[in-house]
């Protein structure tokens, strides 16, 4: 008897050790925006340290899963380096508003749980991507907006900066670029079309095989009255759920919105058994793109398998698990 416990011990034990083998976790996916992103539009100098940042924000928050760290920890540590960073549209280096402020949003999701949590519209929070982690784990809300979601950032003692931490030159100089074309061309019913999309998000799987999912942005440069796109709402531009997929947008908004870009890739996976790649090839490839919608995304489903697909002519992005690290700016 003790002879078959030992067999069925040791059966167990290596049927664990290739189901381990199988899965590709822990790996960590990240973007910093899609858009018209071509070959010779970028100096050697801002393509190095693009790439530079890209890798650290991968390697830092790998860092975190490598140790046995949770997959939330691991994309607030990765978007907190792109937030930080003046070369993308999230934190230091966000766009500009029509009066020439910054209203930045985000969101965060546990695949886990299905708990979320998300600011729009804030203006004094050096890392909206804590914000929002704040609202989901100390709140019993899941979106909040200027002012309150300003409150309620102070009363989590996060760190808090004037406005103009959040500007660089180079957005001045884009931002009175736009406004100056803006009053040349119009905006039309749908406003203005953005050539570049530079949300930044993150999507993790961790050891436990836990996923989780965030995104932060500065929004659409010279937007009006309040305008709140994909990003911190949970559906469209971030959703994650362990038994699918972990999913974070970038582009153009609205129409992100309208089709609940997020969702609808998990909801393909769980109701029509489809694998990411197909949900994704379709929703974007198919449905977004027949709508005349430009952008991007990323995803990982439960296995590790990770998505970086876009409909531009690049995308900021990049994935590490444990046998490769790959980042990229172009599509070819």
């Amino acid at each position: 008897m003790k002879n078959l416990n030992k067999l069925v011990f040791t059966f167990l034990a290596l049927h664990c050790l290739q189901v381990n083998a199988q899965n590709k976790y822990p790996v960590i996916v990240i973007h910093g925006g899609a858009g018209v992103i071509e070959r010779g539009m970028l100096s050697e100098v801002d393509e190095a340290a693009i790439n530079e940042v890209l890798q650290l924000a991968l390697d830092s928050g790998y860092a975190v899963l490598d140790r046995g760290g949770s997959a939330l920890n691991a994309i607030e540590k990765s978007i907190i380096i792109l937030e930080n960073s003046p070369y993308f549209n999230a934190g230091h280096g966000a766009v500009m508003n029509y009066d020439g402020r910054h209203e930045l949003d985000a969101s965060i999701m546990d695949g886990s749980n299905l708990e979320a949590g998300a600011v729009a519209g804030i203006s004094t929070v050096k890392n909206p991507i804590l914000a929002a982690k704040a609202v989901m784990l100390n709140s019993p809300h899941v979106l909040l907006s200027g002012e309150g979601a300003e409150i309620f950032a102070k009363s989590e003692n996060l760190e808090l900066v004037d406005n103009s931490y959040f500007t660089t030159e180079k957005i001045k100089k884009s931002w009175s670029e736009s406004k100056s074309q803006l009053k040349l061309k119009g905006e039309g019913k749908s406003g203005p079309k953005p050539e570049k999309f530079g949300t930044v998000g993150a999507v993790a799987v961790d050891r436990e095989g836990n996923i989780a999912a965030g995104t932060s942005t500065g929004g659409m440069m010279n937007k009006k009255h309040g305008r709140i796109g994909d990003s911190p709402l949970i559906g469209a531009g971030t959703y994650a759920d362990n038994s699918t997929c972990g999913i974070s947008c970038t582009g153009h908004g609205e129409y992100f919105i309208r089709v609940g870009v997020a969702k609808e890739i998990s909801d393909q996976m769980a109701f029509a058994d489809k694998s990411l790649d197909e949900a994704v090839q379709f929703t974007l490839h198919k449905k977004l793109t027949g709508m005349g919608a430009l952008g991007g995304l990323i995803g990982l489903d439960k296995s590790g398998n990770v998505v970086m697909e876009f409909n531009t002519s690049g995308m900021y992005r990049g994935y590490r698990n444990q046998n490769e690290s790959i980042v990229r700016i172009y599509a070819d």
